[in-house]
């Protein structure tokens, strides 16, 4: 089999090339240039040329600024808080890079993520499955996945954990093995999003008003874009109490504050949905739903409402529960589907 592997140098998709090798695949390399920085490119071309793989870099640079980076500060101006990595993978690495590796006759792409794929014989659905090393487990950012592109994709380190990888990678005397990670966004390598923003935003970005739940002023922001749902430092306000972020109004251009046990909540409203284990949610259900990469996973019981979108409500309530953020849905390890957090209801 013609196997496209998505190399970006580091551990994870350097010991996937070298599995997919191992198991007498035709293995190609490709790499995507997002950003300016060619650091990816060199390090995937050198492991590339370890393996003795031909390595194909594929400039996706203004794609990813018209679908992503846009994107992504276009939903800070509204006081959202995006997940650009959820909107990467379904629109470029398993979109634009996924049709540039059936260009180069590869059958399908894999990836270093760690998750699993598994074909459900009775309804012939791919389901979308944890990686077993529940640290490492990135399902939550693979929820977006269509059938067909599950159906195109390969997790090989999904039954791997991540100390296993690391060894296999000493092993082989890989570059990347002892790579540290980063786990910044990749566009804002400095983690510096305020900057980033008012760098690459084209409208205006008005100082407002912060108040209390009460309407009393506290204080005067420059942008909403600078924060966040939960949000406790660099508030610019002094206060005996500690306060935290609340809700971000884009209407009055208001940012709310309150108490840490305001940020809680038990229900929230989703919309652009997407499915994995089933076509459609037709019924209430009870769920484990996970409203952010590293937030724990909390029982709860989603129900389908008007306009394909679904109400959320919580067995107890959770913290900073942020519009524009993505809301998983589990069955144990499987990856119901899930959505984007539209409101919370207060």
């Amino acid at each position: 089999m013609k196997i496209a592997v998505a190399m970006s140098g580091g551990v994870d998709s350097s010991v996937t090339a070298v599995l997919m090798k191992k198991e007498g695949n035709e293995v190609i390399g490709l790499t995507m240039l997002v950003t300016p920085s060619e650091d990816a490119v060199n390090a995937a071309d050198e492991v590339a040329h370890l393996l003795k793989i031909p390595h194909h870099t594929m400039d996706f640079r203004d794609v990813f600024a018209r679908q992503i980076i846009s994107d992504f500060c276009y939903q800070y101006s509204l006081g959202r808080t995006p997940n650009p990595c959820v909107s990467c993978n379904r629109l470029i690495k398993f979109g634009a890079l996924l049709e540039k590796a059936k260009e180069l006759g590869a059958e399908v792409i894999a990836t270093g993520h760690y998750a699993r794929i598994e074909k459900h014989a009775p309804d012939d659905r791919f389901l979308l499955k944890k990686g077993i090393d529940r640290r490492r487990d990135q399902s939550y950012f693979l929820y977006r996945l269509t059938q067909a592109q599950l159906g195109d994709a390969i997790f090989p380190l999904g039954t791997l954990t991540k100390d296993k990888v690391r060894k296999m990678a000493a092993e082989m005397k890989l570059p990347a093995a002892n790579r540290q990670e980063s786990r910044e966004v990749c566009f804002i390598p400095d983690n510096d999003y305020p900057r980033f923003l008012r760098e690459h935003l084209t409208s205006d970005i008005e100082s407002g008003l912060i108040v209390d739940q009460q309407g009393n002023v506290l204080g005067k922001h420059h942008g909403i874009i600078d924060y966040t749902i939960g949000q406790r430092r660099g508030l610019g306000i002094s206060s005996k109490e500690p306060l935290y972020v609340v809700d971000i109004d884009k209407q009055t251009n208001t940012v709310i504050v309150g108490s840490k046990q305001d940020t809680y909540a038990s229900e929230f409203i989703a919309s652009d949905l997407n499915w994995l284990a089933f076509e459609k949610l037709t019924a209430p259900m009870t769920i484990k739903a996970k409203i952010r990469y590293l937030h724990p996973e909390a029982e709860a019981l989603v129900m389908p409402i008007e306009n394909d979108k679904v109400r959320v409500k919580f067995t107890e309530p959770q913290m900073a529960i942020t519009p524009g953020q993505s809301a998983v849905f589990y069955d144990g390890d499987v990856v119901l589907g899930g959505g984007t957090i539209e409101r919370v209801l207060h």
